[in-house]
């Protein structure tokens, strides 16, 4: 049973008589009648139990897009339902509106239309639906709450997307599918041209000219069919926030859009999400079908509050694949001490792979070295200072490891990752 304000401000409107008349017996009867008005209120009041209810939910929803729920509404029972509805939605769902005003006739049903609006990552989840069922006089109304499960998968967002046409014309220009003709170091060998100024003449091939009698290169591609391994870090440094952003975000769209790019490009692709178990694992997909399941393995995972067990990255990888590949390691390099476990196993994967170590960089610690005008702004700077510092000293040991280096913000870290890649494909390091 519920309340309604009505009920409440005919129960404060007793003063008055009591005021007047100065009878307490007064307040009584007036009580006794409001009594007497809601008990009939309430058993004329549809009830909320016989109320078959039904979801209609889309099944994924990209993070930071707009979805429509429906929830259906059948009145079994005898009476109108005339009242309010709240679908219970987590508040991380931000569904709009919470509430809604229905009236049931007998034996009809009705629809209750709600826009999702997810900003977190995940599933969902509507747990139950309220329904609060007042009479004619709308002074008490019969209330129940009813399990009616339903959930929405919330996929990471791939803004980084839009990154990919560029990328992909500067891979079509390595492999000399286009007009400007540019060629990669590559070992993998694509056909034979006749000479041109300016052509490295280490690339003429002498056979071939003596049979043709006019100077013939060979031209080459970056090589095929490679293996790219990608460890995502889901640890606790994973949870910290860059730019209204968790870092784990940042590295899964660096994540997308390096596999969207080397999927195209013809090389293998392999995700594994880690921090002392696997979170999340993608192996022998290509294509549509590769992004479909990372983005789907992506989203239920949140950061762990644990240290990243370093020690069996090596083992993941071999269980991965035995031949030379790029491994690329997503995880932050901000502090000396919480960088040693993956400073220490750096040299097992550099001697076998050419290890790229991407980093989310914080935009708001290089704004603060710049600020010194009062006291504070000079202890934060001088402390952002220190922090760059720290990162850069990491930075500097991983690549005397043999491995490579990549950060940059939020929104700068996914074109850069594509772009080392498209430069070791060029060398051929891959």
């Amino acid at each position: 049973m519920a309340v309604s304000g009505w009920f409440v401000a005919l129960v404060a409107l007793g003063i008055v008589p009591i005021a007047v008349t100065g009878q307490p017996v007064v307040l009584a009867l007036w009580l006794a009648l409001l009594v007497v008005l809601g008990g009939v209120d309430l058993i004329v009041a549809g009830s909320p139990r016989r109320v078959a209810l039904s979801r209609d939910l889309p099944g994924r929803v990209r993070l930071g897009e707009t979805v429509e729920s429906t929830l259906y509404l059948a009145n079994q029972g005898r009476r109108r339902v005339h009242g309010i509805v709240r679908d219970g939605w987590q508040p991380s769902a931000v569904a709009s509106p919470s509430r809604a005003r229905v009236d049931i006739p007998r034996g009809e049903r009705r629809a209750i239309t709600t826009t999702l609006t997810p900003f977190r990552r995940g599933e969902r989840r509507a747990a139950h639906v309220t329904i609060r069922s007042f009479g004619p006089l709308r002074l008490l109304a019969r209330q129940a709450t009813i399990a009616v499960p339903g959930a929405i998968t919330v996929l990471p967002p791939f803004n980084s997307r839009k990154h990919l046409p560029s990328r992909l014309a500067r891979l079509r220009e390595l492999d000399g599918a286009t007009s400007v003709m540019v060629r990669g170091q590559g070992t993998e060998f694509d056909s034979l041209r006749d000479y041109v100024r300016g052509d490295d003449v280490r690339s003429i091939d002498w056979r071939a000219t003596a049979r043709r009698k006019d100077l013939v290169v060979r031209t080459w591609r970056p090589e095929r069919d490679r293996r790219v391994v990608i460890i995502i870090d889901s640890g606790r440094t994973s949870a910290a926030r860059i730019d209204n952003e968790p870092r784990i975000d940042t590295a899964f769209e660096s994540a997308l859009l390096l596999a969207a790019l080397a999927s195209s490009a013809g090389d293998r692709v392999d995700l594994i999400v880690f921090d002392r178990r696997v979170r999340a694992r993608v192996q022998g997909a290509t294509g549509a079908e590769l992004l479909s399941r990372m983005v789907s393995s992506m989203a239920p995972v949140d950061p762990e509050l644990i240290e990243m067990d370093w020690s069996s990255v090596p083992g993941l990888v071999r269980s991965v694949t035995s031949q030379h590949s790029l491994v690329v390691l997503a995880t932050t390099i901000d502090a000396p001490g919480a960088s040693r476990g993956l400073l220490s196993v750096l040299p097992q994967l550099s001697r076998k792979h050419t290890v790229v170590v991407s980093s989310v960089t914080d935009p708001a610690v290089l704004d603060a070295t710049r600020s010194r005008a009062t006291r504070d702004d000079v202890y934060r700077a001088a402390a952002a200072e220190r922090a760059m510092l720290d990162q850069a000293r990491v930075a500097a040991a991983v690549r005397q490891l043999g491995a490579e280096v990549v950060t940059g913000a939020p929104q700068d870290l996914p074109p850069a990752l594509a772009d080392r890649y498209i430069a070791l494909k060029a060398a051929g390091r891959l």
